[in-house]
Formats: structure tokens, C-alpha cells, sequence
């Protein structure tokens, strides 16, 4: 009775260890749940907390082995298909920080940076401000919760037992890495716009009027202007993150499947 009872709580410390290499990558590059805002002891708790709701549903019908050369096995999967699965939704963010770089440059904010206190590197402003609206419009979409779900489903896809497709992985990994510049470009797309006919216009006016500092109109113009499309251009940017979000978390699932 003993001995079976050491195996039974020998094969539960193994199926949450699994569990927990598969959340683990979520609190390393996945939106939120990364942010350097969040002390390291926090996050490390809330993976611990995640990891045990999730557990009973993740063992459920699995025969887990306790040898160490399996156990070592299913371990480095695991932590693969929980990195595959958070780097599709950092990447959305990814995309939305470098929108927002990309408008820094077009208004004439690249000169000016400060340390994101989401991410813990430095950045411009407008990539700044792109990044804390994300966060904002990704935490009003229950954004987290989805995530969490996903990461439940991922179990029905590829069990604890079983091992994933290298080749589906590594191909949701490239889809949503190319993504990341297509996706800012269509995000800053408005501003860009702006700001490139704001110079096409002072251009026409510096060769009607040469005698007119065109330069000393032109950095608080293409400001004025650039803030005033973006404020107005702000519903889209909350559609289009809506959007991508739930695009990411199908996406992610889809490249999760058995070999």
C-alpha cells in the first residue's frame, strides 16, 4: 500500500513539474504575464498557481513515466510547446512596440528615450505609449483569460505523453516572426501617411517661398499633425489589437499538434 501510494505522489510531482515547464514560458515573453512591472517572486508564484489548476486537467488518462531519460525528454517538450505558444502572442506586442517606433521616427520622437517599465529596456515615447495601450486593451479583452484557456486547450492537443511537430512548431514560430514588421507597418500606416505628406507640403512651400525657414516649421507641424492623426486613428489601433489577439491565440494552437 505504501509503495503505491509513493508511486501515485511520485507521478503527481512529475505530471506538475511537466505543467510547469509548459506555463513556465508564459512569465518569460508572453504580454502581461512578462512584465518587468510585476516582481520576479510574483510571477514565479502565479506560474506555481497556474500550474496547479491546471494539472488535474493535463493528467487526466496520462500514464506518466518516472524514469529520469523520459522524464528529461517530456521536459524539454514541454518547454518547447509553452515557448511556441507565448511567442505567437508576444509577437503581437511585438509588433504594436514597433509601430510605435516606427512613428518616432516619422514625428521626430526617435531622439528622445526612456526605459519602458513593461518590458525593462529602453525605448521611445510613442513606443512607450503604443505599448501601455496594448497592455490597457489587452487586459479590457479578458485578454489573460483567453491566453490561460488556450494554454488548457493546448493539452488536448499534445497530452503530457505525447510529443508535438517540430516542423509545425518551427512554422508558427517563422509565421509569427515575419509578421511583426508587416504588422506595425499596417498599424502606424495612418501617421506615416500623415507625416509624409505634412513633408511633401512644406517641400512645396520651402520652393514657392525660399526665403521662409521652412525647417523651423517643419518639426512642430509634422508633430501637431502626427499626434492629432494618431488620437484619431486610436479606435483602429483598439480593433486592430482586438483583433490580432485572438488571431495569435488560434494561431499559436494551430502550430501545437502531435507528430
Amino acid at each position: 500500500m505504501n509503495t503505491l501510494l509513493q508511486q501515485f505522489s511520485e507521478r503527481q510531482l512529475v505530471g506538475f513539474i511537466l505543467v510547469l515547464a509548459r506555463v513556465s514560458p508564459l512569465f518569460l515573453l508572453a504580454p502581461i504575464f512578462s512584465s518587468k512591472m510585476v516582481p520576479a517572486r510574483a510571477r514565479g508564484v502565479l506560474a506555481v498557481a497556474i500550474s496547479f489548476g491546471l494539472a488535474p486537467l493535463a493528467m487526466h488518462g496520462q500514464h506518466l513515466s518516472t524514469d529520469t531519460t523520459t522524464l528529461a525528454g517530456l521536459l524539454g517538450k514541454e518547454i518547447l510547446v509553452g515557448l511556441a505558444y507565448a511567442f505567437a502572442l508576444a509577437a503581437v506586442f511585438a509588433a504594436i512596440s514597433t509601430a510605435g517606433s516606427l512613428l518616432d521616427m516619422a514625428v521626430g520622437f526617435s531622439f528622445g528615450s526612456l526605459v519602458d517599465p513593461i518590458t525593462g529596456v529602453q525605448s521611445t515615447i510613442l513606443a512607450q505609449l503604443y505599448a501601455m495601450v496594448g497592455v490597457l486593451i489587452f487586459i479590457v479583452l479578458d485578454g489573460d483569460h483567453w491566453m490561460i484557456e488556450g494554454l488548457a486547450r493546448s493539452y488536448q492537443l499534445v497530452p503530457l505523453t505525447r510529443f508535438p511537430s517540430i516542423n509545425a512548431l518551427v512554422g508558427g514560430a517563422d509565421k509569427a516572426f515575419i509578421s511583426i514588421f508587416g504588422s506595425a507597418i499596417e498599424l502606424a500606416a495612418p501617421v506615416m501617411i500623415a507625416a509624409l505628406l505634412t513633408d511633401c507640403a512644406l517641400g512645396l512651400v520651402a520652393r514657392v517661398m525660399p526665403q521662409l525657414n521652412v525647417f523651423s516649421l517643419a518639426f512642430p507641424a509634422k508633430i501637431a499633425i502626427g499626434l492629432l492623426v494618431m488620437g484619431v486613428s486610436l479606435p483602429f489601433v483598439g480593433g486592430w489589437i482586438s483583433d490580432q489577439v485572438q488571431v495569435s491565440v488560434s494561431s499559436a494552437l494551430q502550430s501545437i499538434h502531435v507528430a
